[in-house]
């Protein structure tokens, strides 16, 4: 769920879901999400109904009152819109199948962030994408006729060219019905990720779980949130965390990774005895708490002891760079990577600086602030410091 701030993602997800998924105390404080919101909602169909109004997120249908037939399950990852927050969009961006952009009917298009995010989308690969048109409850028709010819002028030539266009008021439940029938046609189950592989899970939140004053004997281990891209977990299984710790050594800093035990998995807030791969799952672990606390584990891929990727210090990438920087207001075009430049790099759910050390036409190598732990190939977004803000200019991949 991405788009500009303010747009009424969260409020969406709330209506889908059921749940509101700023909970951190100063995102409740200032009204915008701050870190990953995450909530899980079942698609359903009443067997009576017509279309499109048969589809709901109600056990029981509205119109006819007929048990509603469940579809699928969807996970929601309600990414942040600010501009400073760009970082933490590209990180949810990176564990999904689809992406739905949230464009308020109520303000001209396209703001500064929705172009940030549809390009994002367009540069981590994520091509099955929906457009809302928001708040249209507080625009009279022909606003809302011109508003949907600003959207479609904005993304033609993008990803985005050819993705629906739902009109929605999320506060008042409007349009709903369309909107989960449209989702279910453009952003169709992926093919199932094979359960026999070793298990890779990219971690987008890490987080202690116990109160001030919990015994010693309740303490309970770290908690990894994330995506199983490959492979299964189950309780009791042994993990590895890549990159995993920073230790001195010898007057040098040197990463070692992590390893623990799982001890419980839970999914949509139930516990399961089985992850598999897609949707997104909590897992406990015997990991001190405090390593996970505050997200300080974010950005890590766990798995299957001694099967995950490489962990990369330094790095060569491919480079494609766009024609103009995007998140402004004043576009200004994008020049060549330079020598000694640092640049802000989302590979996975893991955001790090690099520093440049060798940069050519299409290619560039950098020397990493913190290592990342990723398999040749991987796709790199690429920000630049212009001003006072890190702004999207280009794609890459890790090459060797």
């Amino acid at each position: 769920m991405v788009g500009h701030v303010d747009h009424g993602k969260t409020t969406l997800v709330s209506t889908l879901s059921g749940v509101w998924t700023d909970r951190h105390s100063e995102e409740v404080k200032r009204g915008i999400s701050i870190r990953l919101g995450y909530a899980d909602a079942t698609f359903r169909k009443c067997p009576n109904c017509p279309e499109p109004s048969c589809y709901t997120v109600n056990t029981k249908c509205a119109i006819c009152g007929a048990k509603t037939k469940e579809l699928r399950s969807v996970s929601f990852v309600d990414s942040p819109g600010h501009e400073t927050l760009m970082a933490t969009m590209l990180s949810g961006a990176a564990i999904m199948n689809g992406a739905i952009l949230v464009i308020a009917a109520s303000e001209p298009c396209p703001r500064p962030q929705t172009k940030e995010h549809l390009m994002a989308l367009d540069v981590i690969g994520v091509k099955n994408i929906v457009i809302i048109q928001n708040k249209i409850d507080l625009v009279t028709r022909d606003e809302a006729i011109e508003h949907y010819d600003q959207i479609k002028a904005f993304v033609k030539g993008t990803v985005a060219e050819n993705a629906p266009i739902i009109p929605v008021s999320a506060q008042h439940n409007a349009n709903l019905d369309v909107l989960i029938q449209t989702i279910e046609e453009t952003i169709p189950t992926p093919e199932p990720a094979s359960e026999d592989e070793n298990a890779h899970m990219f971690i987008a939140r890490s987080f202690d779980v116990n109160k001030p004053g919990t015994p010693y004997s309740k303490i309970q281990g770290g908690i990894l949130g994330g995506t199983l891209s490959r492979g299964t977990l189950e309780p009791k299984d042994e993990i590895e965390i890549r990159p995993g710790i920073a230790v001195e050594r010898e007057g040098k800093k040197e990463w070692v990774p992590l390893k623990s035990v799982v001890t419980k998995i839970q999914a949509s807030g139930k516990t399961i005895k089985k992850a598999t791969p897609g949707g997104l799952i909590a897992v406990g672990t015997k990991l001190d708490p405090f390593l996970a606390k505050g997200d300080a584990l974010v950005g890590q891929v766990a798995g299957t002891p001694g099967t995950l990727p490489p962990t990369w210090d330094s790095f060569t990438m491919g480079v494609r760079l766009l024609e103009h920087v995007v998140g402004s207001d004043d576009e200004e075009a994008v020049g060549p990577l330079r020598t000694n430049e640092p640049l802000m790099l989302s590979i996975g759910t893991m955001t790090t600086v690099g520093l440049v050390t060798s940069a050519r036409e299409k290619e560039a190598e950098v020397t990493l602030k913190r290592p990342v732990c990723a398999d040749v190939g991987s796709p790199i977004a690429i920000s630049r410091r212009i001003g006072t803000r890190w702004r999207l200019i280009g794609a890459g991949v890790i090459l060797k």
